[in-house]
C-alpha cells in the first residue's frame, strides 16, 4: 500500500497505523476509500493510529475523526503530533496523544486474539459473520496475557480480569469479579455502550476510542463497583448503587 502521501504500516500488530502527509481532507478520505473497498477483510473493525507528524493546524481535524468512525474503523489515538495548535484540537475532541507509553501498549497486540462466543474459542471470521445480537459469558478467570475480542455483542465476565489481560467488545463489557488489565467497550464508535465492574483496577479503560489510563482514574473509584459510560466524549465514572 504505497502511496506518496498517505502509507500504512501494519508493524506486525493489531492495532494499523496510518501515517499522513497530506493537508487535504478530500484526497485522504478517497484515498481510504478506495484501499477499503480493494480489501475489506483487510480493514473490518480495525484500531488504527494517526501518525501526524507532518500534518499542521489547518488540517481539518474534526471533520477526519468523524470521517474515519463513519466507515467502520475505530480510531485509538495520535501518534508523533509536532503542531502545538493541531495537538490542542486533537485534545479537545476526547482523543489522547499517544506517548511512548502507549506506544509500548500498541506493540503488545499481536494476531493471537480470542475470540468467544458461548463459551467457545472461535475464530476471528466466525464472529465477524454474526448478525445477532446476544451476550457472550465467559466463567473462567482471564489471565494476563489474554485477550478476549467479541465484536458485536455484549461481555460479561463473572471472574476476575487479571492484570496485562485485554478485553475487546463491540457492545457492553460487564465484569463481576476484579477488573484489572484493559477494558474496551464500544469498539464500533458506539458510544452508548457502557462498562460496569465490581471492583475498579483496570489498566486502561475505552469506550469508543476514548481513554483513561489507571493514573488518570480518579482514587475514589479505585477497588469499588462502578458504571463507566462516555457523556460528550468524556468518560464519566459513578457507583453503582
Amino acid at each position: 500500500m504505497k502511496n506518496q502521501f498517505v502509507t500504512f504500516k501494519n508493524k506486525n500488530f493489531t492495532i494499523l497505523v496510518i501515517y499522513l502527509k497530506n493537508t487535504q481532507p478530500d484526497y485522504f478520505e478517497s484515498f481510504l476509500r478506495k484501499k477499503i473497498q480493494e480489501s475489506p477483510s483487510f480493514f473490518k473493525n480495525k484500531l488504527i493510529v494517526l501518525n501526524v507528524e507532518n500534518i499542521s493546524h489547518k488540517f481539518d481535524w474534526i471533520n477526519i475523526k468523524k470521517f474515519i468512525l463513519s466507515v467502520g474503523l475505530f480510531l485509538i489515538g495520535i501518534m508523533d503530533c509536532k503542531d502545538k495548535y493541531l495537538k490542542k484540537k486533537i485534545l479537545h475532541s476526547g482523543l489522547p496523544i499517544l506517548s511512548n507509553q502507549y506506544s509500548t501498549i500498541l506493540k503488545e497486540y499481536n494476531n493471537n486474539i480470542n475470540c468467544y462466543h458461548n463459551n467457545k474459542i472461535l475464530t476471528k471470521s466466525y464472529l465477524s459473520s454474526s448478525t445477532s445480537y446476544k451476550s457472550n459469558i465467559i466463567d473462567s478467570l482471564i489471565r494476563s496475557g489474554q485477550r478476549i475480542y467479541s465484536p458485536y455483542n455484549d461481555l460479561i465476565i463473572t471472574n476476575n480480569v487479571s492484570s496485562g489481560a485485554e478485553l475487546i467488545s463491540g457492545g457492553n463489557i460487564h465484569i463481576y469479579g476484579n477488573m484489572r488489565g484493559r477494558v474496551l467497550a464500544g469498539m464500533n464508535g458506539d458510544i452508548t455502550r457502557k462498562i460496569f465492574c465490581t471492583y475498579l483496577f483496570a489498566e486502561l479503560i475505552s469506550i469508543a476510542g476514548e481513554y483513561l489510563t489507571i493514573e488518570q482514574i480518579p482514587v475514589k473509584f479505585l477497588g469499588k463497583s462502578v458504571e463507566i459510560s462516555l457523556i460528550n466524549r468524556i468518560l464519566y465514572i459513578k457507583y453503582l448503587k
